[in-house]
């Protein structure tokens, strides 16, 4: 068997729209296709040993054990890996089950889909599982816990933690969208001009001035001693002189940790002796050179929690510890209380398994004890210095326990030290009485206070503290949502996208959008190039600037990554036409339809997809959506725009030389096709096709008024400003240059229609043939060029996609020759520049030369030069 690639869906795609994090790995199976597992000795029995846990997987049968009943019928191992994978997963502790597997049409190969949490995560577990099932049919041993624990790993490594997990969770819940902007903690919440960041538990509201103050100990106790909050006596130290002058001002017992430290990193604590003193200052000095010494103040260990300067919940925290029994070893008890299925590694579980190490040595060195120990019944023997859930620490909720002047006193606190998320450690016989009555102290107070103590305490009331964050960082109300219209199909995306982004301009949103040329921030190209994919559109989603997103969203990038986003308020569907079939396993207009589908799914359900009611497979995909439904047609008459019209449905259409709007009943007519540039006097009828779309879907915000509509329909013109490589002429003193980026049949077919309405003779045409398409569809551009030119010069591509350049050749010839009723002369240059010299240099007075280009950007700028030049002679 043998992976031919791996690729990561991020968002809605062709396989799902609702689960948006897939594997789809291309397996070829080799010999095993002849191989399914009834016919494999002992596969079964091989594949039940490593993995007995695989009787819960229902499969199709729908029952516990209905995957291993398929293996005893004969299932493929594609199958069979898949369920590998989904298990591997979840035995790693990452739950997740949805999986499928489709032949991709080539005999032996697969795709095999499977769900993940963590993307890396994922990616392993597709090449693990392969391992895995090889195994089995060799016959070999598999040392399968290497994998889980490997897989545990790279979920620590990469997941968000809980703190920062349980905001974006409960973000989503509110449909408030993500952007997980690096490997580590830091995400967007919400797109544009709406977006929140936050890393761990810090915001983009948080002072960094309440962070700098927090990290500094010293200036942090200053300020609460100066506000009379009660607070533990210490000294600054730097070195061992300074200690000896502590420890003379404090007193036994004391702490001593690093002034600018956090999670008890470098901590030390119930210090008693000078030795003990020394191994704890450098201790600290490790994290920083600076170190405080405070008196030990004694009790127990509180967080508490404030959050917008309001009392959330408390927490009592217990460093990792055992309970003696008077019969077993600390090492023994230690062991005995991992196995709490309530620990786990990382932070995988409610609890964190404690693991022993030198601080663990160290104070039970100071106890007089080894882990050989039997310490007595009852004696809580500690294992840290200090409560951190994450070293194998406990929390108890003491919510309802606090006190009212300690409510008091804790939101006093946040706001002089001016956190809107706080954390505030107290030690203390206990809250239910006022700390300063009872010989308690604030001991800290911290930024990004971890809530994992609070939302999965051991003992007492789990807590929402999420819940409060998002309320201060989206006030109710907010969903921290831009505008998006998405635009797909096969050919006119472009054309309408940029079309859509300038009636939106034009009515004062600051927009953001995405073609096969660049994205776009308020019309200043950023990024280069084709850019239709989720990147391009994560691009826009995240520019702080954007308060509207226009999002060309072209099939590879559906078919690599799926969307950027998992929902938009309005799609368009162009068409469907014939071109990349036979690429990413799609082989059909069907398929490709399906395709285009994945985006009209991501509407909301109370947002619009707008449908090209001349297109019989556009038409047919509102039979699947749960959205409002919009059409578009060049026929007013077309039954369907009538039948949807009379049911009270929205439509624009093509009628008496108008672009119209049809609401119910109602006929309002938005601006002749002659006043619209593109159209080029109602000629271009692609262009009319793509500004029906264009208008439907603007006309659906209620603060673009059909006003403002019309004025960007008259200013937007084909130039090669706003509409690079759309029908951009350029009028020579002999002769004039039109340059498209036609690259299909059928958009070839629409340039023809535009180019047989000029009055340009003779007609040259400059073609193509694009290498990844079938021999057909080349064949078919040939033909297409025949009808409408007079001469044909051929180039190519840059990236021939796997052809050579003679091949495509032959291919536009047999085309040509197939078709043509009259002689046209034939040129063969295959650079596109000496292409479009031979043209300039050879053009006849009167002439039309339209060239299909490749590198728009740079057609253009060739051809904008040689008519720089001439209008200087």
């Amino acid at each position: 068997m043998k992976i031919l690639e791996i690729k990561v869906m991020r968002g809605p795609n062709y396989w799902s729209v609702r689960r948006p994090k897939l594997i789809q790995m291309k397996l070829d199976l080799e010999e095993m296709e002849q191989m399914p597992t009834n016919k494999i000795p002992g596969f079964k029995e091989g594949l039940e040993k490593l993995f007995p846990s695989l009787y819960e997987h229902r499969c199709s049968v729908g029952a516990p054990g209905g995957f291993f009943e398929r293996v005893i019928e004969g299932t493929w191992m594609g199958h069979v890996i898949e369920h590998i994978a989904l298990e591997l997963q979840t035995l790693a502790g990452m739950e997740t089950g949805f999986g499928r597997t489709r032949g991709t049409g080539n005999e032996g190969e697969y795709y095999v889909v499977f769900s993940y949490m963590e993307e890396d995560a994922g990616v392993y577990a597709a090449k693990a599982a392969t391992r895995i099932a090889q195994s089995i049919v060799d016959g070999k041993e598999y040392n399968l816990e290497e994998d889980i624990m490997r897989l545990r790993e790279i979920r620590e490594e990469t997941r968000l933690g809980p703190s920062t997990g349980c905001i974006v969770e409960e973000a989503a819940k509110r449909n408030i969208p993500f952007i997980r902007l690096n490997k580590h903690s830091l995400v967007q919440l919400g797109y544009g001009i709406y977006q929140k960041k936050i890393r761990a538990t810090i915001a983009s509201t948080t002072s960094n001035i309440a962070v700098d103050i927090a990290g500094d100990k010293e200036e942090t106790k200053n300020l609460l001693g100066a506000a009379q909050i009660p607070v533990p006596k210490g000294v600054i130290v730097k070195d061992e002189d300074g200690l000896r002058d502590a420890i003379g001002s404090v007193g036994y017992p004391m702490v001593i940790k690093p002034i600018d430290g956090n999670h008890g990193k470098g901590a030390t604590t119930d210090i008693n002796s000078w030795e003990q003193a020394v191994k704890a200052l450098a201790a600290a000095q490790l994290y920083s050179r600076n170190v405080i010494c405070e008196r030990f103040i004694t009790g127990f260990d509180f967080r508490v929690l404030v959050i917008d300067n309001k009392f959330i919940c408390a927490a009592l925290r217990t460093p990792a510890s055992v309970i003696g029994d008077g019969e077993h070893t600390i090492q023994w008890l230690v062991d005995e209380t991992n196995k709490d299925p309530r620990r786990g590694f990382g932070h995988e579980k409610v609890l964190t398994s404690i693991k022993l190490d030198d601080f663990s040595d160290q104070m039970l060195k100071e106890k007089g004890y080894t882990l050989d120990t039997v310490p007595p019944p009852g004696e809580l023997v500690l294992l840290k210095p200090t409560a951190n859930l994450s070293t194998g620490g406990t929390s108890t909720d003491v919510t309802e326990e606090v006190h009212p002047a300690n409510i008091f006193m804790c939101e006093r606190i946040a706001q002089i030290i001016g956190l809107d998320i706080c954390g505030i450690d107290i030690m203390a016989p206990d809250l239910r009485l006022p700390i300063s009555e009872n010989g308690g102290a604030v001991l800290e107070v911290n930024a990004a206070p971890g809530f994992r103590m609070h939302i999965d305490p051991a003992i007492g009331l789990p807590r929402n503290v999420a819940e409060p964050v998002i309320d201060m960082l989206f006030p109710k109300g907010s969903a921290g949502r831009i505008p998006i219209i998405a635009v797909t199909g096969t050919n006119g995306k472009t054309s309408t996208t940029r079309l859509t982004a300038h009636i939106a301009k034009s009515a004062g949103y600051k927009v953001g959008y995405t073609t096969s040329d660049g994205v776009y921030i308020q019309n200043q190209m950023m990024m280069k190039g084709d850019c239709t994919g989720p990147v391009s559109s994560t691009f826009v989603l995240r520019d702080p600037t954007v308060d509207f997103a226009v999002l060309e969203c072209a099939r590879g990038g559906i078919l690599k990554n799926g969307l950027a986003f998992q929902n938009c308020d309005i799609a368009i569907i162009t068409n469907v036409s014939v071109d990349h079939l036979g690429l990413g396993g799609i082989d059909s207009l069907e398929q490709m339809a399906k395709v285009k589908a994945v985006v009209a799914e991501t509407v909301f359900t109370h947002g619009y997809t707008i449908l090209n009611a001349d297109d019989d497979l556009v038409y047919r995909i509102k039979d699947d959506l749960k959205c409002n439904i919009g059409l578009f047609s060049m026929d007013e008459n077309n039954p369907r725009i009538k039948r949807h019209c009379k049911n009270g449905g929205l439509a624009t259409v093509y009628e008496n030389g108008y672009v119209s709007i049809m609401k119910g009943t109602w006929k309002m007519r938005v601006i002749k096709v002659a006043e619209i540039p593109i159209t080029y006097g109602g000629r271009a009828t692609h262009n009319i096709m793509n500004t029906l779309p264009a208008v439907l879907a603007t006309y659906l915000y209620r603060n673009i008024r059909v006003a403002d509509i019309k004025l960007a329909l008259q200013t937007f013109a084909p130039s090669p400003t706003l509409m690079p490589g759309r029908l951009n002429l350029f009028k020579f003193k002999n002769f004039e240059f039109l340059v498209d980026f036609a690259h299909n049949q059928a958009g070839l077919q629409l340039l023809g229609d535009f180019v047989s309405k000029m009055e340009g003779s003779p007609k040259v045409g400059i073609i193509s043939g694009t290498g990844d398409r079938r021999d057909d569809d080349i064949r078919d551009l040939g033909k297409l060029s025949a009808q409408f030119f007079d001469e044909i010069i051929i180039r190519q591509d840059k990236n021939l996609r796997g052809r050579t350049a003679e091949d495509i050749v032959r291919l536009l010839i047999e085309g040509i020759d197939a078709t043509k009723t009259k002689d046209i002369p034939i040129t063969i240059i295959y650079n596109e520049k000496e292409a479009i010299m031979h043209a300039y240099n050879n053009a006849k007075p009167g002439s039309l030369v339209t060239i299909m280009c490749d590198v728009v950007a740079e057609a253009l700028d060739m051809i904008k030069a040689l008519k720089e030049e001439e209008d200087k002679k």
